[in-house]
């Protein structure tokens, strides 16, 4: 796996990938797989703990705040069940890095629903 520098200004920028209910359903079970599992490079536990973390808050963001994200699924067309899960870039690649993810999930963190 191929992790920018922790140097690099992007390492911070978080970028939100809209996905939905089952997308992410399936990046928390292959998170939590890949952590319970089996050895997991420590830096990449960390990343993905805090991608855990970004789909609890991400959650928790749409009962709080539900009209921005309304709007622009109102202006996409796309489905009630669709939130903005926000990750930086090294938490993006250590998710795709996990060969349990299953490919609808990676297609959704990659494909046209990310910023």
């Amino acid at each position: 796996m191929s992790l920018p520098p922790l140097s690099d200004p992007a390492h911070a920028v978080l970028v939100p990938h809209w996905l939905s209910a089952a997308d992410r359903r399936e990046l928390e079970r292959a998170v939590t797989d890949a952590l319970a599992g089996g050895p997991v490079h420590p830096v990449a536990a960390v990343h993905l703990a805090e991608v855990l973390t970004e789909l609890h808050v991400a959650a928790a963001r749409e009962v709080v705040w539900p009209a921005p994200t309304a709007r622009v699924r109102r202006a996409t067309g796309w489905g009630e069940d669709v939130v903005p899960v926000r990750l930086s870039a090294v938490e993006l690649a250590s998710v795709l890095s996990l060969p349990d993810l299953a490919l609808a999930a990676r297609e959704a963190l990659t494909g046209g629903r990310s910023a």
